[in-house]
This record gives C-alpha cells, sequence and structure tokens, in this order.
C-alpha cells in the first residue's frame, strides 16, 4: 500500500500556460491523501449543498411501494346506465341568420348590425342607459325612463372647511313625481351640479309616498304638517281654483297631479324643510273609504 503524506490543498495546482492561469481563491486548508492524480480545487458551494443534503428531507414512501418493473395495467371506470355522449360540435344544427344576430345584439347592441332583432332602440347601445361625454369629462347616464318627471327645487353652492382648506360642493333639491298621486323629494351633494341632481333624483325616488285625492283632483280634507321649522297648510279647493300655493309647495302639488288646491307656508322659508313639510301633510291625510273602513261602517254614516 502506497504511503500517505498529508499536504494542504492550497499547494496545489493546476499544469497551464500561466498566460491563461485565472488566480484561485484561498480556500481552508484540509488533508488529503497523496496519489499520482492531481486534484482539482473544489468550490466552496459544492461542499455546503452536500452538507446541507439529509436523506431524512426526500420524500421515497411512494417509490417504495412501486415496483418501476412490474407492467400496469389501464383500468378506466365503468360507464354508467344510460349515459349518452354529447354530440360534436361540428354535428350540430347550424344556427339562422336571426339566432347569429339576435347573439350579436346581446354582446354588442343593436347598432352594431343596424336592425334590433329584440325589438330595441338601434340609436343607442343600451336601451336602459346611456354614456354621454366628450373629452375629458365624466361618464353621464341617462334619466330613468320609469314615468316620474323631475323637477329642480334649489340647486346651491356649499362649503366644507378642512385642514387644507375649503372644498365646494352643490346640493340640490329635486321633486319627482308621476302627476297621478305618487310624489318623493330628495337632497344629494357632489362636485358637479348634474351629478347632485341625479343623486338627489335617485334619493327622490326611493322616499316616494301616496297622495290621497278626489274625483276633482284635490285633497279630500284639511291637513297641516312640520318639518324643522316649516309649517306648511294644505286645504282643499273648488273644480277649476287651481294650485295657489307658492315656493317648494307648489312644486311637490303639482308633481303630484293635484290640480285644485290651496297652500301656505307658515315659519321657515327653506325649501327644503317646507318640501318635506308637504310630505308630512300629504301623509297625514285619509280617505273617506279608508275612514269608513276602519270605523266598520258604510261611507253614508260618516256625514250625518
Amino acid at each position: 500500500m502506497a504511503s500517505s503524506i498529508i499536504v494542504p490543498i492550497s499547494s496545489l495546482s493546476l499544469r497551464s500556460s500561466p498566460s491563461y492561469c485565472l488566480p484561485i481563491p484561498p480556500l481552508k486548508p484540509f488533508t488529503v491523501l497523496h496519489s499520482s492524480v492531481s486534484v482539482p480545487p473544489i468550490s466552496s458551494s459544492l461542499i455546503l449543498s452536500v452538507a446541507r443534503a439529509k436523506p431524512s428531507d426526500v420524500e421515497t414512501t411512494f417509490f417504495e411501494s412501486v415496483n418501476p418493473e412490474e407492467d400496469v395495467v389501464y383500468d378506466p371506470p365503468e360507464v354508467p346506465e344510460g349515459f349518452v355522449a354529447p354530440p360534436s360540435f361540428d354535428e350540430g344544427p347550424l344556427e339562422s341568420e336571426d339566432e347569429i344576430a339576435a347573439a350579436y345584439e346581446e354582446l354588442y347592441g343593436p347598432a352594431y348590425s343596424g336592425v334590433s332583432v329584440l325589438g330595441n332602440d338601434i340609436y343607442v347601445m343600451d336601451s336602459k342607459m346611456k354614456k354621454v361625454g366628450g373629452f375629458g369629462s365624466k361618464a353621464r347616464k341617462e334619466k330613468a325612463r320609469d314615468g316620474f318627471d323631475e323637477r329642480v327645487v334649489q340647486v346651491r353652492r356649499v362649503t366644507k372647511v378642512v385642514k387644507g382648506g375649503k372644498q365646494l360642493h352643490f346640493r340640490a333639491i329635486v321633486v319627482v313625481g308621476d302627476k297621478k298621486g305618487q310624489v318623493g323629494v330628495g337632497v344629494g351633494k357632489a362636485k358637479e351640479v348634474i351629478s347632485a341632481v341625479q343623486k338627489s333624483a335617485i334619493n327622490a325616488r326611493r322616499n316616494i309616498v301616496t297622495v290621497p285625492m278626489t274625483k276633482y283632483l284635490t285633497f279630500p280634507h284639511r291637513s297641516e304638517g312640520d318639518y324643522g321649522a316649516a309649517k306648511v297648510m294644505l286645504r282643499p279647493a273648488s273644480p277649476g281654483t287651481g294650485v295657489i300655493a307658492g315656493g317648494a309647495v307648489r312644486i311637490v302639488l303639482e308633481m303630484a297631479g293635484v290640480e285644485n288646491a290651496l297652500g301656505k307656508q307658515l315659519g321657515s322659508n327653506n325649501a327644503l324643510n317646507n318640501a318635506r313639510a308637504t310630505v308630512v301633510a300629504v301623509m297625514k291625510m285619509k280617505q273617506f273609504r279608508d275612514v269608513a273602513r276602519e270605523r266598520g261602517i258604510p261611507m253614508e254614516e260618516l256625514w250625518k
């Protein structure tokens, strides 16, 4: 057996041309057995990767239970009874031109082809909502077509003082009604007048009330309502009188469809409070048939 001589690895080197010799980083000396074969330098990353590897880190349970030399037989599941394979894409019936046009209309709107198959308006991309806006302007929505008319009572500029200065907004008061006994009052704020009107119109539609009226389009009886410091007095009127009222009271009555009535604002001149006071006074009214039903008597007995 050849005698072994312990030498440091830093003293070993490769035979190469001096012009192409690269400097070898110094490594920690360790001992190797001297032999006739020259040992190349070992990188530190290789030593660390070998030292960190552990047999317990590798999952081998699957390979222990499977014999790689054994032939595996493919056993697919059985087809259930009554199973019908789906037809191929090419085997189905061809779509008609109307079906294709209806599919395009659902995806791109009726203005894609210029002809509506589903009965929509061909001049708008969407019959429910139309976005109108130019360069640099926000998208605007078309008014909802639900049978309610809108009327702006008041638009004011309001200021909010914050840490960085003042923030300017617009507050709009809108009354909506179908002129058939349905009316609502709403308020909204936004940085633009149009957006404020849209918000207030949505808010008014959420607060719809029913106005009781007789066949002469007037109130069945007197009523009074107050909201905050505003007080409103409503009185029925004979046919041909018209709506004798002013301010927000007149707008609310006209949008409700009242044609003969007397109204008076008492107290505050605030348009929003007067409009809501009018709604409160209207909600206190009752029809004669409702009162007779509550009392359990016929309507003729009410005047005795």
